[in-house]
């Protein structure tokens, strides 16, 4: 019996981003922003971006529903099949020009994703995963590292910057990890970090809420890749509208939990 994802023209789905992306380069868009909340903007790009993956999904598979961050999401029925994209993971990034910004796009099944896409347009990398056929860069497969101990780890952090309040909490726990760590990175996309984590360059990420847009993609990504994900109670993650995010390879996502967090 064929697989949901055995029916997706995964071909097709990279080509839609790929083009989609194009739109990231249009600085007068970028400058055109609203604000949603402390620290969280919206720009023309990523309403175009949104509206161009949409329309295009919508022509191949008009049964297939769909939720982006840039909509109302309260008509989805998590149950069927759903697409769930970010068009922008990164907008302030992008509003700077600081490069650091993806487009992620998961297809869930039941809760569960079963396909994954991100893609970094400045690096021209574009990272996907099937469930149960591993994670690629580029065409190439992709595997977390296997650092053991956090003094060879390079650990990535998301600061929630939408919850400054949140900041008395967190930041001590970043200097724990800071300094039993290589070093930190903070890139501002949860979903390039993710991708990172499947593709071996940081030993782990985490942060402390995330939408399920942010994160859908990169949790595939990185199990896949043959890392874990994990819920800050140190569970195997379960998609969620909102919830901390812990990844890593197997050692190190499971020291964060059980060390840090």
């Amino acid at each position: 019996m064929a697989s949901v994802t055995d029916q997706i023209q995964l071909e097709s789905i990279k080509e839609i981003i790929l083009e989609a992306s194009c739109l990231f380069a249009d600085r007068q868009a970028a400058a055109h922003r609203q604000t949603k909340g402390v620290a969280d903007y919206v720009t023309e790009v990523d309403f175009a971006v949104q509206k161009f993956i949409r329309d295009n999904l919508a022509k191949l598979y008009p049964e297939i529903q769909f939720m982006g961050e840039e909509k109302d999401n309260t008509e989805i029925d998590m149950n069927g099949l759903v697409w769930v994209l970010d068009p922008v993971d990164g907008t302030t990034n992008l509003i700077h020009d600081y490069r650091a910004s993806a487009i992620s796009l998961a297809l869930l099944s039941d809760k569960e994703p079963v396909l994954g896409i991100i893609y970094h347009p400045y690096l021209q990398e574009m990272y996907w995963a099937q469930k149960g056929k591993g994670s690629f860069l580029n065409g190439e497969p992709i595997h977390v590292s296997s650092a053991g101990t956090m003094q060879e780890s390079l650990i990535a952090i998301g600061t929630s910057p939408y919850y400054k309040q949140m900041a008395g909490e967190l930041f001590p726990v970043f200097q724990r990890v800071f300094e039993d760590c290589q070093d930190i990175r903070r890139s501002g996309s949860a979903a390039i970090d993710l991708a990172y984590v499947a593709a071996g360059r940081v030993e782990g990420f985490f942060e402390k809420d995330l939408k399920l847009w942010d994160f859908a993609a990169g949790m595939l990504l990185v199990r896949e890749a043959g890392g874990k994900v994990l819920g800050y109670d140190g569970t195997d993650l379960k998609p969620a509208m909102m919830t901390g995010v812990v990844a890593g390879n197997p050692v190190i996502a499971q020291r964060l939990v059980e060390e840090y967090l």
